[in-house]
């Protein structure tokens, strides 16, 4: 098969991308919406079950997708350039995935025709997340899990 008769994750690299290809990537697990904490001493990141307070859990969607970067400083945008650098992006994002050459799971909506399939296939964070609202900074560590999501995603 062709370049040209193949979908445009197969055929083109991320820097080739429309904006609504790039934006369509996005599988919706909001993995990328936990909350990392840092180790000052060592520099090792410890992912939390606690999401972005701009994450509607429910639909793993930003309520505020436009504007994230103004109301959340930390919120790190999505480059060709930065995906290789972003090494606690998980596994299955799409983003890591095409970067590295590989094509996307089964589950992801592209493949699927299912916005539904990522939360079935118990990729996302729907099932087990908490809002930053209302909880302490200084709690946060009582929320460290050891990895997001530990299943076999084929």
């Amino acid at each position: 098969m062709g370049k040209q008769n193949q979908p445009f994750w197969r055929s083109k690299g991320l820097e080739e991308m429309s904006r609504d290809e790039w934006e369509s990537l996005c599988d919706g697990c909001a993995q990328c919406c936990l909350i990392k904490l840092e180790d000052e001493d060592t520099g090792e990141l410890f992912h939390t079950k606690i999401t972005c307070k701009l994450l509607d859990i429910g639909a793993c969607r930003c309520q505020d997708y436009d504007n994230r970067h103004a109301q959340v400083p930390d919120c790190i945008p999505f480059t060709p350039e930065s995906i290789p650098e972003l090494s606690w992006l998980p596994k299955t994002c799409a983003y890591r995935l095409i970067g590295e050459g590989r094509d996307l799971y089964w589950w992801h909506p592209l493949v699927s025709g299912d916005p539904n399939t990522v939360h079935e296939a118990g990729v996302s964070v729907r099932s087990f997340a908490i809002s930053e609202s209302g909880i302490p900074k200084a709690r946060f560590d009582r929320h460290v899990i050891r990895e997001p999501l530990r299943r076999r995603y084929k």
